[in-house]
């Protein structure tokens, strides 16, 4: 049987571009949760967990008031993190980003990951949807674990706000991403988080 994963990152923060480390969602932010919430409301959910960070627990607030049976819990798995360091394949042009990023932050984070992947993608009985609010590099690594990349690879790979990742763990095959990064339930002007902008 199949194994549902719903990857959400959280709706945008408020004054986000002031590269505060955490804080409540804006009133965009709220509205992104609302709309992604709706569009999942037909999914019959057998668990939710969202980062502790506020903005994603602010996120899965919304999914709890949409849908009352659904109580999402906060794993320090889904914090957010940098999940691999520098490496000798990686290209040179992600090296600058690594610049205030400690020794002891990529080791936590790459920990943490091994956990996160251990956690969610193993197979289990019966068919189940599990929703996981969290954060764009968390989304990127399980999107390069789906594809058995090399470690560097998350890099690069972005979610907006409140976009919608699904990948399938199936028992005896490797994992399938399903959908990356869909948008359809956002209009354009509340397509925030990324880069660059969204084309329409």
């Amino acid at each position: 049987m199949s194994h549902y994963l719903y990857l959400v990152r959280h709706g945008e923060q408020q004054d986000a571009e002031h590269g505060m480390p955490d804080g409540p969602l804006s009133g965009r932010g709220r509205r992104q949760a609302e709309l992604i919430a709706h569009r999942l409301s037909g999914v019959p959910f057998s668990g939710a967990w969202h980062s502790p960070l506020r903005r994603a627990e602010e996120t899965a607030q919304v999914f709890s008031e949409l849908m009352p049976a659904l109580q999402p819990e906060p794993s320090a798995l889904l914090f957010d993190c940098v999940p691999s360091g520098p490496s000798p394949d990686m290209p040179h042009a992600f090296e600058s980003w690594f610049h205030s990023v400690t020794e002891a932050q990529i080791e936590a984070g790459r920990a943490q990951m091994a956990d996160a992947v251990s956690e969610w993608f193993s197979p289990g009985r019966g068919e189940r949807h599990e929703l996981l609010i969290t954060h764009n590099f968390v989304i990127a690594w399980f999107v390069r674990h789906v594809f058995d990349a090399p470690e560097w690879r998350w890099l690069g790979v972005n979610q907006a706000n409140c976009g919608l990742t699904i990948i399938r763990v199936r028992s005896a095959k490797p994992p399938v991403l399903v959908a990356h990064n869909d948008l359809a339930h956002l209009p354009v002007e509340l397509r925030t988080g990324l880069p660059e902008q969204q084309p329409v």
